[in-house]
């Protein structure tokens, strides 16, 4: 049995491949799939706000660690198998390749989006009624008010380039997942990639709908218009970035016209 990773060119024949899959999957089950990676995404990025409650290690180790604990979230999307808006991005590859339509990869794209929101904001009404902001002597919810202010004060251009940076490293870390042929190895790969964007304060679009929306039901005061404004711009980011930086420029390498997807040139 074969236990090396995928080559690179022969993750690009897969993703390409399962972009087909994924662009053409009913949609009940993509917008049930959809809501899973939302609800997942969220129990990340609750994690990381219990992990950022008064810290002690320093800046630095702490956002390490806070990233770490976020990286649950595309771990259970990767390994229990969900979809989730940010990683497919990807799929436009089958786009470029003509193997989909502009029309089936809308469609993904729009109802995985709205499944993500939905697994959010579910997320949010849940953690409300359990009072997880209670803990640490409440300490954990003005963590989550602080999170929430912070990122509905982000400006437009600055969140367009934060979800950018974002989503480069989060289909990267699907990219590598595609390389591993084992749970571990899927892990590992998710891991550092996502450790790695939190950590440097990138913005994830389908996270802040479980962020912004917690924090207003935590009673933040004035967040509506910055976290409309966040959700907006940073989702414009993170389609430019997965679907360019990473999408566009593997296909350019291993998929364009006149090459193989073994990466040699026919």
């Amino acid at each position: 049995m074969n236990t090396d990773a995928w080559s690179p060119a022969e993750i690009a024949a897969r993703v390409e491949t399962v972009g087909v899959t994924k662009a053409r999957t009913d949609a009940l089950s993509l917008f049930v799939l959809a809501v899973l990676a939302g609800a997942f995404v969220s129990l990340g990025a609750l994690l990381f706000t219990v992990v950022m409650t008064n810290p002690m290690l320093g800046f630095g180790v702490t956002r390490l660690v806070g990233g770490l604990a976020f990286s649950l979230g595309l771990v259970l999307v990767v390994v229990a198998g969900a979809e989730l808006f940010t990683g497919n991005n990807l799929v436009a590859m089958a786009w470029a390749s003509g193997r989909i339509s502009g029309r089936e990869l809308l469609r993904n794209w729009l109802i995985v989006y709205a499944g993500n929101v939905v697994g959010a904001l579910g997320t949010v009404v849940l953690v409300l009624l359990a009072g997880t902001d209670a803990l640490g002597e409440h300490d954990v919810g003005r963590t989550a008010l602080a999170i929430g202010h912070a990122k509905a004060d982000i400006a437009p251009l600055r969140a367009v380039a934060l979800g950018v940076l974002c989503n480069a490293l989060v289909c990267l870390a699907v990219w590598l997942a595609f390389g591993g042929r084992s749970v571990v190895d899927k892990i590992v790969a998710v891991a550092f990639p996502v450790t790695a964007f939190v950590a440097l304060g990138f913005e994830h679009s389908i996270a802040n709908w479980f962020f912004l929306p917690y924090a207003i039901g935590l009673g933040a005061d004035g967040l509506v218009v910055g976290a409309l404004s966040n959700l907006l711009f940073v989702t414009i980011g993170n389609v430019l970035g997965g679907t360019f930086l990473v999408a566009g420029i593997y296909w350019i390498a291993y998929l364009r016209p006149g090459r193989r997807a073994d990466g040699d040139p026919q």
